[in-house]
């Protein structure tokens, strides 16, 4: 279990949608200081925020961001992206621009942060994944959030012995900008906040937030015909 009142934490992408969420539900808990990072700081709206400039996936900025952010025992990897690419006709640039965002930015500054956790006497991480993780959608958005969770399995042994917990959260279509163009039902980003923080405080592996993500977990167990209806 892991306590948030009192505590440091950084959220990335702590500027608007779940992210914001998460500041403003982190103090309402009593955290003791939030860092909230965004490309531009200035997006960064809430009174008590120490807003940081931040872009995941240079190793430079997120270098220089763990150096002010020294004191965080805990780390919400919630920035993410979808470049809507096609894997046949889209650039291959365009289809690494997930991965390098959604994979590897959350890797990068785990990497930075797991040191100072340690340091600071142990703590949490805890990664946002998808449904989608459990779900391809024809996208490498899918694809970069299935790898995050296979990522977030193997931190989640590496950081045990040092004293850090690690939390995967999987959610369906948010109301955010992100999931716009969807029609269908959408979770509010203070509700999935809630949901991961409430993860956090109990040590939970993983945090289902819908009726969607947990079917479509269930579903992995059963035949792919039962996930993708094209194949029958």
């Amino acid at each position: 279990m892991t306590a948030l009142k009192g505590a440091a934490v950084l959220v990335t992408g702590g500027n608007r949608g779940i992210g914001k969420s998460l500041v403003e539900e982190l103090y309402a808990r009593g955290a003791g200081k939030v860092y909230a990072t965004a490309r531009d700081p200035r997006t960064v709206t809430h009174p008590d925020a120490v807003p940081l400039a931040l872009e995941v996936t240079d190793p430079a900025s997120v270098a220089a961001v763990a150096a002010q952010a020294g004191d965080v025992t805990v780390l919400i990897n919630n920035a993410g992206a979808s470049s809507h690419a096609s894997y046949l006709d889209s650039s291959i640039d365009d289809v690494r621009r997930d991965m390098e965002i959604n994979f590897y930015g959350p890797l990068l500054v785990t990497r930075a942060f797991v040191p100072i956790i340690e340091g600071n006497g142990g703590g949490h991480v805890l990664n946002f994944h998808s449904a989608l993780s459990w779900l391809a959608d024809g996208t490498p958005y899918s694809a970069s959030k299935a790898a995050l969770w296979s990522q977030t399995n193997s931190l989640r042994l590496h950081l045990k012995p040092r004293g850090i917990t690690v939390t995967g959260l999987h959610v369906a279509y948010v109301d955010t900008d992100m999931a716009a163009h969807v029609d269908a039902p959408k979770s509010s980003p203070r509700d999935v906040a809630l949901a991961a923080l409430d993860g956090i405080e109990a040590g939970a592996h993983e945090v289902l937030v819908d009726d969607v993500t947990r079917g479509l977990k269930a579903a992995l167990a059963g035949d792919l015909e039962s996930l993708y209806e094209q194949l029958r």
